[in-house]
C-alpha cells in the first residue's frame, strides 16, 4: 500500500534542508505513505527518533516498525500537546507536506475528486461526523459564497452559490457528481478542470478547517523547534504559502514584525529559502501532482 499511496515531493530537497542530525529528534506532521518519514529513518542513528503525525486512520498502516519511531494518530494542530504527552519536549527538525495524498484522490469514495462519482465526504479525519455535503446542504448562499471566494479564489462566487441553492431546492447533494452538475451553468467551459478544483479546494478547506489548523502548526512547532532547529514546510496553493511565508520571516501567519526597543526586528526565524523551492522539470514529469509544490525553510534563532 505504502508504495502507490503517495509519492513523496521534493524529497532529497526536504532531508537536505532539515540537515539531519544522527542522535537528533524530528517530527513529520503529515505522515500520509510514510515516504518522507521512512527516508528520515534511514538517516537517523541508533539514538535518534523521529515522530509522525495523520487523523487519517489509513495513514497508520503506513507507519514503519522500528523502534526508532513513533506514530501518533491527532491533526497536527495538536502537535505540541501530543509531543509532550510522550515526553518530547523540544525538537531538531520538523517538516510538513502539506499537499493532499495521492491516496486520498485516487480512493474514489473519499469524495476529493470532481472526476468521476462518488458520496460528497472530503473528511480528512473519517471518524469526524460533518462531510462535505453537510456543507453542501445546509450552508447559507452567503457562506457558500464566502468560502468559495476565500478558499477557492474564484470569482462571482454568488452565481455558484445559487446555482447550488437551485438544485439543492430540487433534491439534496449527495455526491460529487451531483456537486460538478449543479454548478454547471456557471462553470467556464475552456477552463472546467481548473475552475472544479478550485471548488473543491474551497470545499475541502472549510470542512477540515485547515488554514485555522495550519496556524496552529506553525506556532507550536516554532514552540517545539530547540535554537537551531530548522522548519521545512511545502505548500501547494497561494493560501497555505502566503501563511507559510508571512510566519517564517516574522513568526506570525500575518506576517507583522515587531521591533525592540533598539528598532531590531525581534523575528524567532532565520529564512533560509529565500525563494521558495518549487520540483525540477524531471520530477514533475515523473510526478505530475508535484507541479505547484512550494518548499519554504526557516531556521529558530538563539536567544542571545
Amino acid at each position: 500500500m505504502a508504495e502507490t499511496y503517495h509519492i513523496p515531493v521534493l524529497l532529497d530537497e526536504c532531508l537536505e534542508h532539515l540537515d539531519i542530525k544522527p542522535n537528533g529528534t524530528y517530527v513529520d506532521l503529515t505522515m500520509g505513505g510514510g515516504g518522507h518519514t521512512r527516508e528520515i529513518l534511514r538517516h537517523l542513528g541508533s539514538e535518534g527518533r523521529l515522530f509522525s503525525l495523520d487523523q487519517d486512520p489509513d495513514a497508520e498502516a503506513n507507519a514503519p516498525d522500528d523502534e526508532r519511531f513513533g506514530f501518533v494518530a491527532s491533526n497536527f494542530r495538536f502537535v505540541r500537546g501530543a509531543l509532550r504527552h510522550r515526553g518530547v519536549e523540544g525538537v531538531d527538525g520538523i517538516l510538513a507536506d502539506l499537499g493532499v495524498s495521492s491516496h486520498h484522490f485516487d480512493a474514489k469514495h473519499r469524495g476529493f475528486s470532481f472526476r468521476g462519482d462518488a458520496p460528497l465526504d472530503m473528511r480528512m479525519n473519517t471518524r469526524a461526523k460533518r462531510t462535505a455535503a453537510d456543507i453542501i446542504n445546509s450552508y447559507t448562499k452567503e457562506e457558500l459564497s464566502r468560502i468559495f471566494s476565500e478558499y477557492g479564489e474564484l470569482d462571482t462566487t454568488w452565481k455558484i452559490a445559487n446555482c447550488i441553492e437551485r438544485s439543492r431546492l430540487v433534491a439534496p447533494i449527495t455526491t460529487t457528481a451531483e456537486l460538478v452538475e449543479a454548478v454547471r451553468p456557471c462553470t467556464p467551459p475552456k477552463d472546467e478542470a481548473k475552475f472544479l478544483t478550485k471548488l473543491f479546494q474551497a470545499l475541502r478547506i472549510e470542512l477540515n478547517g485547515e488554514m485555522e489548523a495550519l496556524k496552529m502548526a506553525l506556532e507550536q512547532s516554532l514552540k517545539l523547534l530547540r535554537p537551531g532547529g530548522r522548519l521545512v514546510v511545502i505548500s501547494y496553493h497561494s493560501l497555505e504559502d502566503r501563511i507559510v511565508k508571512n510566519f517564517m520571516r516574522s513568526g506570525n501567519s500575518e506576517g507583522i514584525i515587531t521591533k525592540d526597543f533598539f528598532g531590531r526586528s525581534t523575528t524567532p526565524l532565520r529564512v533560509i529559502t529565500r525563494k521558495a523551492i518549487v520540483p525540477t522539470a524531471e520530477e514533475v514529469e515523473r510526478n505530475p501532482r508535484s507541479r505547484s509544490a512550494k518548499l519554504r525553510v526557516a531556521e529558530k534563532i538563539e536567544v542571545e
